[in-house]
């Protein structure tokens, strides 16, 4: 059977945003719209929906890398911090909107939390969720 792992990214993280946006668990905080997503970025994000792509994307790291942090996570949606003259250096994501979009794919059953050393990991329905939706996109 097709999983997660065998769809395109792209496909994959449009097609689960388009659902998550139907899960009433998940709504975006009114400071989202405003909060830079890093602190390498110079401007908060333009898509009217990027509260639902984080998402999407956090769910498929998640199944990809199996139980991980908070910290794992804002160093993987970190970035390169433009310093002017001064050479470039790469700087860690915001945690603050991480963690709740955690919580509230935690609280839609999507996501729980491992051991204490571990961080999070997917749990079987939301490992099922994103199976069928890749297992929708192969056919198409």
């Amino acid at each position: 059977m097709v999983g997660a792992r065998d769809v395109d990214a792209a496909r994959l993280v449009a097609a689960v945003k388009e659902e998550l946006k139907k899960v009433t668990e998940i709504q975006p905080p009114a400071w989202a719209a405003f909060a830079k997503s890093s602190v390498a970025r110079q401007r908060p994000p333009q898509q009217h929906d990027f509260w639902y792509i984080r998402g999407a994307s956090l769910l498929r790291r998640l199944y990809l890398d199996g139980p991980v942090g908070v910290q794992k996570l804002r160093t993987f949606y970190g970035g390169r911090k433009r310093r002017g003259a001064a050479p470039a250096r790469s700087r860690i994501g915001a945690g603050s909107g991480l963690r709740k979009l955690l919580q509230q794919l935690e609280a839609a059953g999507f996501v729980e939390k491992a051991k204490k050393a571990e961080g999070r990991k997917l749990t079987p329905k939301g490992q099922k969720f994103l199976d069928n939706l890749a297992h929708g996109l192969s056919a198409v």
